[in-house]
């Protein structure tokens, strides 16, 4: 963005401000914009509004400490920073504005120790300026993977040992959370017909996962059972997690969705309880679908493992696919990847990952159902589906909804001004589009190399086909 076009994101913002000032959640996209253009006074005003007028608001009260770091004002920021964890002493956000503060002050293994455990929550959490201001201090920080001991840390200089006297078992009592409080058992509301276009996959799924659990006799007399796992693949932002909670609503069973920060433990062992604990759960729980998103971090080739405690958790992991640890029956376990290259081998057996769908960007056909589904609940006028379907080739879901999302701020800047409703027109939405560089244009490019190079079994053969290449 230049800067031109950032003063004019920043007027926009002043001006919606003045016709509702007291609005939180536009304070708050006008206080970030404030930051991303370094105008820090502002934000801080923005910050101070908001607790003027909700004094507990988490985000504004992080917000205020990072902006008055960024301002040097650091004994403020540091005050308030230690009332924020006291409070809030497992929040991610919060653990990492407390773990730069304190490497400022130098107190680095704190910071250290609160960095790790801010990644061990959430693991889309890095900071490369602090990782550096670390190392330089002889605390290097790698990936936050789980070990086999609780008294480890992982990092990149290798296994360390705890001190004794971090070894206090109240800790390890709090950092064992019982996973039943971390995770929803959900009864989706939704099924096929809330998910726009992708027929093909629909009655992929019907033949391979809905009418064997619809009709288990008849499995179990060809000596099936019903469950098993699917591995759906395919670019991000096009439907997997969508289509996996509708096929849990399709056949009106419980549906558990985990992501890789409620496995992983950066305290080795942790990890694969974890694992065992959302298994258990999903037996518990049958009929149940239990869908394990980037699934690839977690199944990732054992031969690319340096560290034993990763193979040791994917041995886990395949243990509890294959049943040995307790019996799966009526237990669908699907998987979601946007890179199925990385995932090792043996996921693929019999009675593991043995059905793999590919999951591509919609048609246009898909895209126009997609559309009618996105404009429910939205100020429109007379929309033209047929136009926008066309003119949005190979769009994903999520950059459709990037669109929408763009045209809605549009029409709400313009609204906040004239103090109006603006319905969104066919003209707004094709505008936004056309800055749109579609999300799976480089997941192709990828892609494509694997399914001509490295495709011996023929299992990326639906990406060649989508491509209208020929071997």
């Amino acid at each position: 963005m230049n800067a031109m076009n950032e003063n004019n994101e920043l007027q926009a913002l002043r001006a919606a401000l003045k016709v509702s000032p007291d609005n939180i959640p536009l304070l708050k996209v006008f206080a970030t914009a404030c930051v991303e253009n370094w105008a820090l006074g502002e934000a801080k005003s923005a910050f101070d509004k908001i607790l003027e007028l909700d004094a507990q608001d988490k985000d504004a009260l992080i917000g205020l400490v990072q902006v008055l770091f960024q301002m040097g004002k650091s004994s403020e920021a540091s005050v308030r920073i230690d009332a924020l964890m006291s409070k809030y002493p497992k929040d991610p956000a919060v653990l990492l504005a407390s773990a730069k503060i304190k490497s400022s002050e130098g107190d680095h293994r704190l910071a250290h120790e609160q960095y790790l455990e801010a990644r061990s929550i959430d693991a889309a959490i890095q900071d490369g300026a602090l990782e550096k201001e670390l190392a330089d201090a002889g605390f290097r920080v790698s990936s936050v993977s789980p070990s086999s001991d609780k008294n480890v840390l992982n990092t990149s200089a290798g296994w360390v040992q705890r001190d004794d006297d971090d070894d206090d078992e109240d800790e390890d009592e709090e950092s064992a959370e019982d996973i039943e409080d971390l995770l929803d058992v959900e009864n989706p509301q939704i099924n096929f017909t809330d998910v726009g276009g992708m027929e093909n996959i629909k009655e992929e799924i019907r033949l391979k996962i809905i009418y064997p659990s619809k009709n288990p006799e008849i499995y179990k007399a060809y000596g099936k059972k019903s469950g098993g796992g699917v591995l759906l693949y395919g670019p991000p932002g096009c439907g997997k997690t969508l289509v996996s909670r509708a096929t849990a609503g399709e056949i009106k069973s419980n549906f558990i969705s985990i992501g890789l920060h409620q496995i992983l433990d950066m305290y080795v062992g942790n990890s694969e309880k974890n694992l065992h604990e959302i298994f258990e759960l999903a037996r518990n729980n049958t009929p149940s679908v239990l869908f394990i998103d980037e699934i690839d971090a977690l199944a990732a080739n054992r031969t690319d493992m340096r560290q034993s405690a990763s193979r040791t958790l994917i041995n886990q992991l395949l243990a509890e696919m294959d049943g040995d640890v307790s019996s799966n029956d009526g237990v669908l376990i699907l998987g979601a990847t946007n890179a199925p290259w990385y995932i090792d081998s043996a996921f693929r057996r019999p009675g593991r990952f043995d059905r793999i769908i590919f999951v591509p960007t919609p048609d246009e056909a898909a895209r126009l159902e997609i559309l009618k589904v996105l404009v429910k609940g939205v100020p429109v006028d007379k929309l033209d589906f047929k136009t926008l379907a066309k003119k949005t080739n190979n769009f994903s879901g999520a950059d459709l909804q990037s669109m929408f999302d763009l045209a809605k701020e549009a029409s709400l800047t313009r609204a906040m001004k004239e103090n109006r409703v603006i319905p969104i027109t066919t003209n707004d939405l094709l505008k936004q589009a056309k800055g749109i560089v579609p999300s799976s244009k480089a997941w192709f490019e990828s892609a494509k190399n694997y399914a001509l190079y490295s495709n011996q079994s023929g299992l990326y053969d639906p990406i060649l086909a989508f491509l209208g290449i020929k071997k």
